[in-house]
């Protein structure tokens, strides 16, 4: 079994970083849903701008909102109007089709690959 890439969200913009809040990455519901990722499924996430990775899970945000959001301890790592790239993977005998999401600015869909 490998560990293989099966969505990406690719240079999210973050809206929010709160401290005082359970552990988690809040996401637009639009954007787990065109990515495949699922409420409480861990991902990893990389900010582009300061080079941190970490794990966490996902919780849902208003569908619309454009809501990117770290939370908890990790929002010392990723703050408002970073860029990060949102990981998920799955385990597998054989190749994945990963389906990448390209989000402008505000966090709307561009492309779809995949």
């Amino acid at each position: 079994m490998r560990s293989l890439l099966r969505s990406k969200i690719h240079r999210a913009t973050v809206t929010e970083a709160r401290l005082d809040y359970e552990g988690s990455i809040s996401i637009d519901m639009d954007l787990l849903d065109r990515s495949g990722m699922w409420i409480g499924e861990k991902v990893l996430v990389a900010d582009v701008d300061n080079g941190n990775r970490f794990e966490t899970y996902v919780l849902p945000a208003d569908r619309g909102s454009g809501t990117i959001a770290i939370n908890g301890a990790a929002a010392h790592l990723a703050k408002p109007g970073e860029k990060v790239i949102i990981m998920a993977f799955e385990l597998s005998d054989s190749p994945v089709q990963a389906k990448v999401i390209l989000v402008d600015g505000d966090n709307r869909v561009k492309r779809e690959i995949g």
